[in-house]
C-alpha cells in the first residue's frame, strides 16, 4: 500500500506534549497525524494518505449515521526501555477486523495493509510514545465506517478505512484493584447469529444502559448472561471473564456470541505455558455462585486491552451479592507474565510482538 504522508504545520510542542504525556488518562488527547484509507467497488483500497488530525467532514446522509456499519479496534504501542516501540499481535487485531468486516458486509482490508497502516500512523507519531514505566502506552484506534451519501437499506459502496492514537496513562492508578459487578437481567449483548462477536460499535451502545445500571448500584462493569436461557455467563460490557479453579483448571465463556478478545486467547496460551488447563465452555451462573461458596472457584479475573488483566471483586444482583474469591495469585501471576512481555522485561516466547521504530 502506497501512503502518502503530509506533516502537520502545527504539532504540539515539546512542553506541551511532555505534559500530557506526564498524565494522559484515556482518550483525551490525541496525536498530531491520522490515517486514512478510502474503498470503492471500482477502486478497491485506495488514497491511503497520512494527514494532519483533524475533524472529518460528513454529510447529513452519511450512511454509517443511519444504520450503523461500522467496525473498529483497539491495540496500543509498547516504549521499551532501548527506545524502541512494539506493538501486541497486531496480525490477530487485524484477522478480527476482517472478521467483523464480514459480519458488517464491509470489504476486507488485508493483513499486511492493515498491520502496515498502524505501523505509519506510529512511526509518524513515535515521539508521543511515553517512555517506558508505569504502563504508560499508546493506545491505537483502527476503524472502518460506511461514507457513502444514501439512505437506501445496504451496503455502502465507499467505506473509510482510519487510524488515530491517543497516549494511555495506566489503566489502575496506585496499584491493581478488584472490579466490583452488577448482574443484568434486563439486558443482554447479542443472540447467537447477532453481532456479539463482531467488534462493532452497536455492541458498545447497547451495553450502555446496562452499565448505567450497574453504576447505580455501586459498581464498576456489568456482566452479560446469555440471552436464550439467562443462565449462561458471557462477560462484561466491555472485558472478558476467567475463572480459576482450585483444581488449577481455568475456565472462559465460550465465544460465538461474545468478543473473540486478542488478551483472551493471549491468556489461554499464556495460562497453558504457566501449567494450568484452560476450558472454553458454558458456565451458568449458578456455577459462580455455588463455586465461590464452595471454594472450588478461588479466583476470577478479568481482561481486556486498557486494563490488561483485573481481579473481580463483588457480584452484586438482585439476588444478592457474591463475595469476591480469596485469592488473586494465579490472577497476578498471568497479569505480571503479560506486561512483562508487552513491554519487553521477558522474552517473547509466543512471537507476539512487532517492532515498529
Amino acid at each position: 500500500m502506497d501512503i502518502s504522508t503530509t506533516l502537520s504545520a502545527t504539532p504540539v510542542d515539546d512542553s506541551r506534549l511532555a505534559g500530557i504525556l506526564a498524565n494522559p488518562g484515556f482518550g483525551q488527547f490525541f496525536t498530531d497525524h491520522m490515517l486514512t484509507v478510502e474503498w470503492t467497488p471500482e477502486q478497491g483500497w485506495h488514497d491511503a494518505r497520512i494527514t494532519p488530525y483533524g475533524p472529518i467532514a460528513m454529510d447529513p446522509a452519511t450512511a454509517v449515521l443511519h444504520y450503523a456499519q461500522e467496525t473498529f479496534e483497539g491495540m496500543k504501542a509498547y516504549r521499551r526501555d532501548d527506545g524502541s516501540v512494539w506493538t501486541f499481535r497486531p496480525e490477530e487485531n487485524a484477522k478480527r477486523m476482517i472478521r467483523s468486516s464480514r459480519r458488517l458486509a464491509f470489504p476486507e482490508l488485508p493483513v499486511e495493509d492493515f498491520v502496515q497502516a498502524v505501523d505509519a500512523l506510529v512511526t509518524v507519531d513515535e515521539h508521543w510514545v511515553p517512555e517506558n514505566g508505569g504502563e504508560k502506552s499508546l493506545y491505537l484506534r483502527p476503524f472502518m465506517f460506511a461514507s457513502e451519501v444514501f439512505l437506501g437499506v445496504r451496503p455502502a459502496q465507499h467505506v473509510t478505512f482510519m487510524v488515530i492514537a491517543s497516549p494511555a496513562g495506566a489503566y489502575f492508578k496506585g496499584g491493581v484493584k478488584p472490579v466490583s459487578l452488577w448482574l443484568t437481567h434486563d439486558y443482554t449483548r447479542a443472540g447467537r447469529g447477532g453481532m456479539g462477536a463482531a467488534k462493532t460499535g452497536g455492541n458498545y451502545a447497547s451495553s450502555l444502559v446496562a452499565q448505567q445500571e450497574a453504576t447505580a448500584h455501586g459498581c464498576d462493569q456489568v456482566v452479560f448472561l446469555d440471552s436464550q436461557e439467562g443462565r449462561y455467563v458471557e462477560e462484561l460490557g466491555g472485558m472478558n471473564l476467567y475463572f480459576v479453579f482450585d483444581d488449577g483448571r481455568i475456565v472462559t465463556p465460550e465465544t460465538g456470541t461474545i468478543l473473540e478478545g486478542i488478551t483472551r486467547a493471549s491468556i489461554i496460551e499464556l495460562a497453558g505455558k504457566l501449567g494450568h488447563q484452560v476450558e472454553e465452555r458454558r458456565l451458568s451462573i449458578d456455577e459462580w455462585r455455588e463455586g465461590v461458596s464452595s471454594g472450588a472457584i478461588t479466583e476470577i479475573f478479568a481482561c481486556g486491552t486498557a486494563a490488561v488483566v483485573t481481579p473481580v471483586g463483588t457480584l452484586r444482583s438482585a439476588e444478592g451479592d457474591v463475595p469476591a474469591p480469596p485469592a488473586t495469585d494465579v490472577t497476578m501471576r498471568v497479569r505480571q507474565n503479560l506486561v512483562d512481555v508487552q513491554f519487553g522485561r521477558a522474552e517473547d516466547t509466543f512471537g507476539w510482538m512487532h517492532r515498529v521504530v
